[in-house]
């Protein structure tokens, strides 16, 4: 039986349409999903829609609408995103879905039989944009009298309300107990300090309810209060593996091996999750990789300045992999990043179509031109071929726990050092001429480059998919033997190679 893998996105607020920080986060989640196929899991990839609470109430109102034709608007151009975006995920969720209000209802019935919540009366500052409550010392008083989040710097306002309780506070020890038996629970690492931090200073119980708006999911057996938006967002995990029915042939994905969410929702997800199912009796996830977030040109992303990059305009201009591979490529992963053209553009030409695309298309024009297009025997090979060809096959073990950790960057980084060790080689060797003085070296150093290539474009299939599957088609790779076990079966020499043709074209420079 296969090993099991299950990693989710957040499941996206809709209260905008997508941006490249949605499209970072996902295409991050899909690369690992893809990688953990190739490797031999048996994977879940889960994204979807957030869509309930008061924000959502008031946007919809706003625009006119019932809430659910709101989010039923907003959560496809979700959908959309990740059919733009390549995204192999395996299920698509909606809180607004009747199986995730039953899971809801289901978690929350088990929490209050557990004695875990308990009915009494809200009083705090409250953030309808962060949908979040905050303490006296987490709030700032302008001078206009308007008192703001220090986090977020989203406006608060003082609530009193009926509310039931979940009872966080007596969590405290055994979370930081979870935190210190699991080590890569949180990731990266300072997010990690930032919440055993917090949780050290002490935990307060935490409101699980309202009363003062009616889109969410109703509590059972008390209509006039609505699931506190994070107890039913986070529920979704559950909602697509069949909970309550822990049977069900999903169940086996539980827990969670990774849930990847932006920085400003690590709290949520690294205190509150964990304590809610350890408080249901359920397993906590393994680990939630908090991700960074992205500035256009130095600048924070807003309406207001018009400088909000939808996916759907960079795939139009670049290409689904190079994006991509840029988004995955630039900055390592958990860290802010910056997008400007030039960037991109610099790694298009740079390392797509210079390095790799001139690597492969240099090889295949001398066999196509010199063998007739077949590809030759192996050779016996020198010291020099020896460590290449080492390198290269040495990529599954070297990826490994990279991508584990999430250092996606560093990952693709290991893959360019044997790219750029490539092009040295076959500038040593000159294949080109020895044409004439030496036609079985020349054979034996082109099929070597095949056979370093192959493994490069298998372990980047996950980054760039439709571009790798084209080079691999280029190189004579069977479609059922990408995966990383069948780089232990080498290609048959006497196989027919289709004609070359680039996989990357270069773009157009422009100024920073």
């Amino acid at each position: 039986m296969k090993p099991t893998f299950y990693i989710t996105t957040p499941i996206y607020y809709v209260n905008g349409a997508p941006h490249i920080g949605h499209a970072n986060t996902s295409v991050a989640a899909d690369t690992v999903a893809r990688w953990k196929r190739l490797d031999g899991f048996d994977v879940m990839f889960l994204t979807g829609t957030d869509e309930h609470g008061q924000k959502v109430e008031k946007a919809a109102a706003d625009a006119g609408l019932d809430p659910q034709a709101f989010t039923d608007q907003v959560s496809a151009q979700f959908r959309e995103m990740g059919t733009l975006m390549g995204l192999s995920n395996d299920q698509f969720i909606r809180t607004t879905e009747p199986r995730h209000h039953a899971a809801c209802q289901a978690l929350w019935t088990r929490l209050l039989d557990r004695g875990e919540i308990y009915l009494g009366q809200y009083e705090g500052w409250y953030a309808i944009r962060d949908e979040a409550f905050y303490v006296e010392d987490e709030t700032v008083l302008r001078p206009d009298g308007i008192r703001l989040s220090v986090a977020t710097g989203a406006p608060v306002e003082w609530v009193t309300e009926p509310s039931y309780f979940f009872r966080l506070s007596a969590w405290q020890d055994r979370l930081l107990a979870l935190y210190d038996r699991v080590p890569n629970a949180i990731m990266p690492p300072g997010r990690r300090n930032e919440i055993v931090s917090f949780v050290r200073g002490g935990l307060t119980d935490l409101s699980v309810s309202r009363t003062s708006f009616r889109w969410g999911v109703p509590v059972p057996n008390d209509p006039d209060h609505v699931m506190y938006v994070w107890l039913d967002a986070l529920t979704n995990y559950l909602t697509a593996l069949g909970y309550p029915d822990e049977t069900t042939d999903l169940w086996r994905f539980w827990p969670a091996n990774v849930h990847l969410v932006g920085k400003d929702i690590i709290r949520f997800h690294a205190v509150y999750w964990p304590a809610f199912l350890m408080a249901a009796g359920l397993e906590p996830p393994l680990s939630v990789f908090a991700t960074g977030w992205w500035t256009v040109r130095g600048e924070k992303m807003s309406k207001s300045t018009g400088n909000v990059i939808p996916p759907a305009e960079l795939v139009a201009t670049y290409g689904l992999d190079p994006v991509r591979f840029f988004l995955l490529r630039e900055v390592p992963f958990g860290n802010d990043g910056d997008f400007s053209d030039a960037a991109l553009i610099r790694r298009m030409n740079n390392e797509l179509a210079n390095d790799l695309g001139n690597l492969a298309q240099r090889t295949l024009s001398q066999i196509a031109k010199n063998l007739a297009g077949v590809l030759p025997d192996a050779g016996v090979p020198t010291e020099d071929d020896q460590v290449l060809l080492t390198a290269a096959q040495a990529l599954p073990v070297a990826l490994r726990p990279l991508m584990d950790r999430l250092a996606l960057g560093e990952a693709i980084e290991e893959v360019w050092k044997v790219i750029r060790a490539a092009n040295a080689y076959i500038d040593r060797q000159a294949p080109w001429a020895l044409r004439k003085t030496d036609p079985a070296r020349m054979a034996s150093v082109l099929r070597l480059l095949v056979d370093v290539m192959r493994p490069v474009a298998t372990v980047l299939q996950p980054v760039m998919p439709g571009s790798m599957a084209r080079m691999l088609d280029q190189l004579g790779v069977p479609a059922k033997a990408r995966d990383l076990a069948s780089l232990n079966q080498p290609l048959p020499g006497g196989i027919a190679l289709p004609a070359p043709a680039g996989v990357f074209p270069r773009h157009i420079e422009v100024v920073a």
